[in-house]
């Protein structure tokens, strides 16, 4: 039976994604999906790089702007919106085209993964949540260290909500949620699908993080941040906890000096880039798309992945 088709590309961040992107879409009579943990909240532009209306370029895009700061969103509601999204565009005789860096949510999608993470009103997560309260992120990632350093490498300390739960999941089953996970993995993909990864030379990416957060400081990140904690987001919000946005609050909040904020901003998000190279080199059935290999010559890495996109179809017959 043929499987609807799904197109994706990630990598990481700053990479150059949103470009090719479009072009992808364009090409393929595809609608994008935003794949972003922050791009999915309104009034956050700046610090997240948000795509502008007018370099859309005519395509359809999907879950951008759709939520208030103050919100949550996590992978679960991520999927929802997703599939809900995916609905309208086969129902248009589209193909959606998952486009962001965030692989914890693309592999929930692309696998219909029931990631072990629901929400519990127990007393144990009030718990582990009072004591990461009193004793910070990094001694609650050292405690899940211990018990699963797969997750610990896998979720930054900042991500508290992930922490607590994976902790949780390991002192209500013994098991690793690591392990649970990877079970849940090892489930085919319902879509026919190429899952592009865009990277480059390591210098290359670094040295672009650093250029993007000069140019976010430059179009008014600190505005951006101040406005958001005037409206009354406050600082524990999910969002807030976003790259960018909680070191600018802190600074804001006297915690540290606007130098300190931003060599923060510039040095975790490049261990972000780090991180996110490493799951993607962990996923199965990825084709990489290197900008050094095709000389940085966006017409050529798209011609690379029409090429792998026909070659699917073929497949899916």
């Amino acid at each position: 039976m043929k499987k609807k088709e799904m197109l994706i590309l990630t990598g990481p961040t700053a990479v150059g994604k949103t470009k090719l992107s479009i072009a992808l879409a364009k090409a393929v009579g595809g609608e994008i999906i935003s794949a972003d943990s922050v791009q999915v909240y309104k009034k956050m532009d700046i610090g997240s790089a948000k795509i502008l209306p007018g370099e859309m370029d005519g395509v359809r895009h999907h879950l951008i702007d759709v939520l208030s700061p103050d919100e949550k969103f996590d992978v679960f509601r991520f999927s929802e919106m997703a599939k809900e999204a995916m609905k309208g565009i086969y129902e248009r005789g589209h193909i959606p085209v998952l486009v962001g860096g965030t692989g914890f949510y693309i592999q929930a999608v692309l696998y219909d993964i029931a990631f072990s993470e629901e929400e519990t009103d127990s007393a144990l997560r009030r718990q582990l949540e009072e004591e990461a309260a009193q004793k910070g992120n990094a001694y609650m990632h050292e405690k899940l260290a211990a018990i699963d350093p797969e997750s610990a490498a896998a979720i930054h300390a900042n991500n508290s909500k992930r922490v607590i739960r994976a902790i949780e999941y390991y002192m209500q089953t013994g098991e690793k949620i690591s392990v649970h996970n990877a079970r849940e993995h090892e489930k085919k993909s319902p879509y026919a699908f190429c899952y592009f990864v865009l990277n480059d030379d390591r210098k290359k990416l670094y040295d672009r993080i650093d250029a993007r957060v000069d140019q976010m400081i430059e179009e008014g990140l600190y505005e951006e941040v101040k406005g958001l904690l005037a409206d009354g987001i406050p600082r524990t919000a999910t969002s807030m906890q976003a790259l960018g946005y909680k070191e600018m609050a802190d600074y804001i909040c006297g915690d540290c000096s606007l130098e300190e904020a931003i060599y923060l901003i510039k040095r975790d998000t490049r261990h972000f880039a780090k991180r996110q190279l490493t799951w993607f080199r962990r996923e199965r059935d990825v084709t990489w798309v290197d900008r050094t290999a095709f000389a940085g010559q966006e017409d050529k890495m798209l011609a690379f992945m029409l090429e792998k996109v026909e070659e699917m179809r073929n497949m899916n017959t």
